[in-house]
C-alpha cells in the first residue's frame, strides 16, 4: 500500500503520484488516467480507458468469428 495526500491547488484538490505509483500504472507525466468506481464503492485508477478496452475486445471477437467474410470483402 502506498500513502499519498490530497492538497488544494487553486480551486482543485490534487493527489500527487509518486514515481513508484507511475511505474505501477506504466504511466508517465502527461498521460491520461481513468478513474472507475468499483462495486464496493472504492475507486480504481487505470492507465487504459476501460470502455475502449472492452470495445476493442468485442471487435476482436467479431473479427475472429467473421475472418473469412472480412478477407473476402477486403
Amino acid at each position: 500500500m502506498i500513502e499519498t495526500k490530497i492538497r488544494k491547488v487553486g480551486n482543485s484538490a490534487v493527489m500527487t503520484l509518486t514515481t513508484e505509483m507511475l511505474a505501477m500504472l506504466d504511466a508517465k507525466e502527461g498521460d491520461t488516467l481513468y478513474v472507475v468506481r468499483t462495486d464496493d464503492g472504492g475507486l480504481k485508477l487505470m492507465a487504459e480507458d476501460p470502455e475502449l478496452k472492452a470495445a476493442l475486445a468485442a471487435a476482436e471477437i467479431v473479427m475472429d468469428e467473421n475472418r473469412d467474410l472480412l478477407q473476402a470483402l477486403a
